[in-house]
């Protein structure tokens, strides 16, 4: 979404040594995109010199009726290891977010997506971006695309799931795609400044 701007973005694979792990074990969104867009920012340095800004992203889905849950854990929810495949994961997450909301009718299953998005460069925040969409948690899977939590994620205004929709309708509504939108209008004054 950002690749038309003048800019020579760079992703992991692109530094010789890749990225480190970060532990995200900060309480918020922020803090944890601020804490990988530092350790992110301090990789590319040692690799490629100084002047680079980094970008990361911490999201997860939050539930009402879980007082937030899994929030900032929406990766780890069922407890799998990062070892384990990532559709095995999404898999545990999701039957354990329908197992907890197993009493609750579709009226008491709001829900919404937060994605931060942070920019750093050395030990400076320069700038973070969030975005958040509405929703309600169905009551099983629908839908064969996403992954994670869009089978069970139904967004009332396009009155189907994230798994129903397609790339670019999901980046249109989405969490990440606000919060993309955000970003771009930040970096667009940045470069024109």
């Amino acid at each position: 979404m950002c690749a038309d701007l003048p800019l020579e973005i760079l992703s992991p694979e692109n530094l010789p040594n890749g990225l480190p792990e970060v532990d995200e074990d900060q309480d918020n969104f922020l803090d944890n995109a601020t804490k990988k867009a530092f350790s992110a920012a301090k990789a590319a340095r040692e690799q490629i010199g100084e002047g680079i800004w980094a970008l990361a992203d911490d999201s997860g889905l939050c539930v009402e009726a879980l007082d937030g849950a899994p929030g900032i854990h929406s990766a780890r929810f069922a407890g799998l290891p990062e070892s384990d495949s990532r559709e095995l994961r999404d898999a545990a997450n999701n039957t354990l977010l329908l197992n907890k909301l197993d009493s609750f009718p579709p009226g008491q299953r709001g829900a919404a997506f937060w994605c931060v998005l942070a920019v750093a460069r050395e030990d400076e925040l320069l700038f973070a971006v969030e975005g958040s969409v509405q929703g309600r948690i169905l009551e099983k899977p629908s839908g064969e695309d996403g992954f994670g939590y869009d089978p069970l994620f139904y967004h009332e205004l396009s009155g189907r799931s994230f798994a129903h929709l397609s790339s670019k309708e999901k980046a249109a509504v989405s969490h990440r795609g606000q919060a993309i939108a955000r970003l771009r209008q930040v970096l667009e004054h940045a470069l024109s400044s």
